[in-house]
């Protein structure tokens, strides 16, 4: 069956469920304060291409080993992420939604779609700019309504002789960055092992932890109540889990890829904390900074300037970012646990900093200082309504509003990502085109350095490439 856009061609689709032997019964896994935040949220999209060589490049050898590897190992994933094979549901007598998985529930399981593109793969995975349309056709919709709303889907394209492509689409009440890198590195390991004829077990630190108990106050959570700090204006039917329209910014648009080496961020690092001794006498300078603020701090502003460089009107700029709230917690969360742990905030700038000449200084010492204050003071729940508020305000104040995708991390290793078929060759997140975001991660040559996603409008594209590389050199 061939579909109507970009030449794509619909094998097949199945519903993969866990091995229903083990599971006597329904379980239920509730939504704790930091999923629920996200509960309207449009999904996360990521895509994973992977090479294929000699004879895993022929079709015939993609669909009759490839695909049912992928499907088994999927379906023995799910058995020990079992809340993912359910839904998430509301009943009319609770308080919040939860994640329900029943074994007689024909509904239950996580869509894979199988598909044939004859797009030119090595065009789709290069970090050039590029249609930011293209790649919206290797990623899965998910499904959502008034009753329930899946938490993940799949979509697995074979670009003939060439490789393939792993689409997934996340509900963000149930992962955080985290988690889908957990998710995805036990799909892997458990792939590996049935190709590999080996007994599929879990290393420990995959096996995910599903116990909400551990987050304080957790069964107390009245969802309405949050929801409706949370978008005070909000009509219809306040119980709806129906995910809210965000619709992709693609007409006029490119995506690309920019790197940063671990040379250029100690470049931009040097030039920051130059800069802190002259407008800081006599405050002592970081002993460091992460990459992620050296990452931020400079693509930001270079996209900032862009902007402005287009569309002189568009000068005021904000920053709101997340942080993982894992380690930051009263009681420390270990690192298995699965759900949302994440917490944003915008930065202390001043509306004009990001196209200042000394921007760079400006942002990343700012973003500095707020997670310094962040680590210091420590996470409290008020924090997340003052957020949505200001976000609010500084929107109607016709702010340009910065975010960053892939929970702001660069630790994750996703080119480790090895389904025992093919090198990972790229991983973007797609769902930056909703938004102004930046998706965030490691770099694919493993040496300390970063990749940048952008999706921007095709002038303030061809702007911002100038901005980017003459900076580097002239840092």
């Amino acid at each position: 069956m061939a579909s109507n856009k970009n030449n794509i061609k619909i094998h097949e689709h199945f519903k993969v469920v866990p091995p229903l032997s083990s599971i006597q019964s329904t379980t239920t896994t509730p939504l704790t304060f930091f999923d629920i935040i996200w509960l309207g949220f449009h999904p996360s999209e990521r895509i994973y291409f992977y090479t294929l060589h000699d004879q895993h490049s022929h079709p015939s050898f993609f669909f009759q080993e490839i695909i049912p590897n992928l499907k088994s190992s999927l379906s023995l994933t799910l058995q020990h992420f079992l809340p993912l094979a359910g839904k998430i549901v509301w009943p009319s007598d609770s308080l919040k939604p939860f994640i329900q998985f029943n074994p007689n529930d024909d509904d239950n399981g996580v869509s894979l779609l199988i598909v044939e593109s004859d797009a030119d793969f090595n065009h789709v995975i290069g970090n050039s700019p590029h249609e930011a349309s293209l790649t919206r056709s290797f990623i899965p919709n998910l499904e959502s309504s008034d009753s329930f709303a899946s938490t993940m889907s799949l979509q697995i394209t074979l670009f003939p002789n060439c490789g393939f492509s792993i689409g997934i689409t996340t509900h963000h009440a149930v992962f955080d960055g985290k988690s889908l890198s957990m998710f995805v590195k036990a799909w892997a390991c458990l792939c590996n092992k049935i190709i590999g004829f080996e007994t599929p077990t879990l290393l420990p630190e995959l096996e995910p932890l599903f116990n909400r108990d551990i987050i304080k106050g957790t069964n107390e959570n009245n969802a309405i109540e949050i929801l409706s700090k949370i978008s005070p204006t909000e009509k219809g039917n306040k119980r709806s889990l129906k995910i809210s329209p965000s619709e992709p910014k693609l007409e006029d648009s490119l995506r690309a890829t920019f790197k940063l080496t671990r040379a250029d961020l100690d470049k931009i690092k040097q030039y920051v904390l130059s800069k802190w001794e002259i407008f800081n006498p006599n405050e002592s300078k970081p002993e460091t900074l992460s990459s992620f603020i050296l990452t931020c701090a400079y693509s930001l502003v270079c996209i900032a300037k862009a902007i402005h460089g287009v569309e002189k009107e568009k000068e005021k700029f904000a920053l709101v970012f997340v942080i993982d709230c894992r380690a930051r917690l009263e009681s420390a969360i270990p690192s298995n646990y699965f759900g949302n742990c994440l917490l944003g905030d915008f930065i202390d700038t001043k509306p004009f900093d990001f196209k200042n000449e000394d921007g760079v200084f400006l942002v990343a010492k700012c973003i500095y200082e707020k997670i310094k204050m962040i680590n210091e003071k420590g996470i409290f729940e008020e924090m997340i309504f003052d957020i949505f508020d200001r976000f609010k305000t500084l929107n109607n104040e016709r702010y340009e509003i910065f975010g960053v995708a892939g929970s702001g991390s660069n630790r994750f290793c996703v080119y480790k990502n090895d389904f025992g078929y093919g090198r990972l060759e790229k991983v973007e997140i797609v769902s930056i085109d909703r938004d102004l975001s930046i998706g965030f991660g490691d770099s694919k040559d493993g040496n300390g350095g970063v990749e940048i996603g952008l999706v921007l409008n095709k002038h303030v594209m061809d702007l911002f490439s100038t901005f980017f590389l003459e900076g580097l050199c002239g840092n």
